[in-house]
């Protein structure tokens, strides 16, 4: 009992001395679209760097005997500062050899910006990827995540103007879940075309969506079922037996790696 009141004294005292006014700088230099003013971020850095710090020198073993909840919060808080500490300290983005492909102002200018670049959680160094696919994707089983963790890119989920945490996570991300497939441009239903059009986030992690799908059906008809198990919790019933009765093709949206940054 003495064990546990103490890790929670740490936790609260860290709460209020960092993560509280790191999120409040979300809140200001996040818009309601979910875009970023990272020119202003930038200049006034010092909470996101504090709270980063803070993610290094937690203490790995008072991480794991937390609730699952809290260690979700705590790996999805922990991609998105990295992720906005990556692009500020690369900011303003200046493009890289053989990135053309990419727009000129992406994360993906960023040479290793997912598998090479790394940063301090829990007393060890973590990439991005890291985070992602061996901790949230392996250790939670959540397909939530995936509305949850931005990429810096107008393709991703939308930033959340506050943290993650604890008692609220799950209405958060659901939250996310309604909002990113009210989005028509990652998710939409064209009957009349008898076309699904979805974001590549349902593409690329089918299996997260409907585990096992990929061996237990053909790609096609596994994609449809992911698709249709996953975000019929969030349509409409009408739309949601659309989905459910499969009689569609589906369609991906090309990713836009564009800066998730407001309009200058």
């Amino acid at each position: 009992m003495k064990v546990l009141l103490s890790v929670l004294m740490v936790l609260l005292a860290v709460d209020t001395q960092l993560i509280t006014p790191y999120s409040s700088k979300l809140y200001e230099f996040t818009d309601a679209e979910g875009l970023v003013d990272y020119a202003g971020l930038k200049a006034d850095r010092s909470h996101l760097d504090g709270f980063c710090a803070a993610i290094a020198g937690f203490d790995s073993t008072m991480i794991s005997s937390m609730p699952e909840a809290d260690r979700i919060a705590f790996w999805i808080n922990a991609y998105n500062a990295f992720t906005l500490k990556l692009v500020i300290d690369n900011y303003p983005i200046q493009p890289s050899t053989g990135k053309s492909k990419f727009p000129a102002n992406s994360i993906r200018q960023i040479p290793g910006a997912w598998e090479h670049k790394k940063f301090r959680a829990l007393g060890r160094d973590v990439t991005l990827d890291e985070i992602e696919h061996k901790i949230l994707r392996v250790e939670f089983k959540e397909p939530r995540i995936h509305m949850a963790l931005v990429n810096a890119s107008m393709s991703a989920p939308k930033l959340r103007r506050n943290k993650y945490g604890e008692e609220e996570l799950d209405t958060q991300l659901d939250d996310q879940a309604r909002e990113f497939l009210s989005d028509l441009r990652k998710f939409h239903i064209d009957r009349e075309a008898s076309e699904v059009w979805a974001s590549p986030l349902f593409e690329w992690f089918v299996d997260d969506f409907l585990p096992g799908a990929t061996k237990s059906y053909p790609r096609d008809v596994a994609q449809q079922k992911a698709i249709a198990a996953f975000a019929s919790r969030y349509l409409s019933p009408d739309d949601a037996a659309y989905l459910q009765a499969g009689n569609y093709t589906v369609k991906y949206f090309e990713w836009d790696w564009t800066l998730n940054e407001q309009p200058k």
